[in-house]
């Protein structure tokens, strides 16, 4: 399913490639288009979703891939990634998807007790666990976000609106 999103991605970016390369549009305006459509349609649903690493790890090698395209930069040229997140105006994608999930639990957390996808989240399975490693659970990549961040409600709230 990453994998569509990629790809899905990537045909946006490549309708949009006579615009984003434009040497007449100003890099940040390139950066607001790149965040509306490309990375938009690449994260659509994914806060939802617990997050391996690899999956982080091919959603930053596609964005860095447009991103250099768009500076108009090769690899071998040397530029640092965040140099380049930074002529954009654009944030890290693993920052925003960060933030797509804490802004999704939140959400969730205010819906009523009642609700059915509140339900769904605090429901727990009856029966043997499977050997090995169990499965990450949704909840508890969100716990490790908020601690990661070292928050607490008041700047997770800050947080959410500085994402609107």
């Amino acid at each position: 399913m990453l994998f569509a999103r990629i790809r899905i991605g990537w045909n946006k970016f490549r309708q949009l490639v006579p615009l984003l390369t434009n040497k007449d549009v100003s890099l940040i305006m390139r950066g607001r288009l790149y965040s509306s459509c490309m990375r938009s349609s690449m994260l659509h649903g994914r806060e939802t979703w617990p997050v391996r690493k690899e999956n982080v790890v091919a959603l930053q090698r596609a964005e860095m891939r447009m991103v250099r395209w768009m500076c108009g930069v090769k690899l071998k040229d040397g530029f640092p990634s965040k140099e380049l997140r930074e002529r954009l105006g654009i944030d890290d994608i693993t920052l925003v998807l960060q933030q797509n999930k804490l802004q999704w639990y939140g959400h969730v957390l205010q819906k009523e007790n009642d609700d059915l996808v509140k339900k769904c989240m605090e429901y727990e399975l009856k029966g043997p666990r499977p050997r090995g490693r169990t499965k990450r659970i949704w909840t508890e990549i969100v716990g490790k976000d908020c601690h990661a961040r070292k928050l607490d409600r008041r700047k997770w709230r800050k947080l959410i609106k500085d994402v609107r």
